[in-house]
């Protein structure tokens, strides 16, 4: 198994890590907390666990309703970041962000 160290990181966003895979991506949930793109000093432990363990479950709920591009969250996974990562197909982006929330107050209604 190849040691997250010895991958070519190819992105770091607020929360994950992006690792080249040849033709796929190794996908890293961190436990960094970010709101209004500011990342917070303070971690929450096992934050990318759960954020993990959420998309895996709801890629596989719906991979009979609509493709996505999850390979795998055990093999090619390193045993450092097992349980906080995803092996991806690499797509083309869309460079589309989508936000939602319960409800909104304050200055964030009126912005919007």
């Amino acid at each position: 198994m190849t040691a997250l160290a010895d991958l070519p990181l190819i992105a770091s966003g607020k929360v994950r890590e992006m690792y080249d895979l040849d033709d796929r991506l190794l996908m890293v949930a961190s436990d960094r907390i970010s709101t209004y793109d500011v990342v917070h000093p303070t971690p929450i432990p096992d934050k990318g666990r759960v954020l993990t363990g959420l998309s895996v479950f709801w890629f596989e709920r719906t991979r009979d309703i609509v493709a996505n591009h999850l390979i795998s969250a055990i093999d090619g996974v390193p045993d450092e970041v097992r349980g906080r990562a995803l092996v991806v197909k690499k797509l083309a982006m869309l460079p589309v962000e989508c936000v939602a929330r319960g409800y909104i107050t304050g200055s964030g209604w009126s912005e919007y």
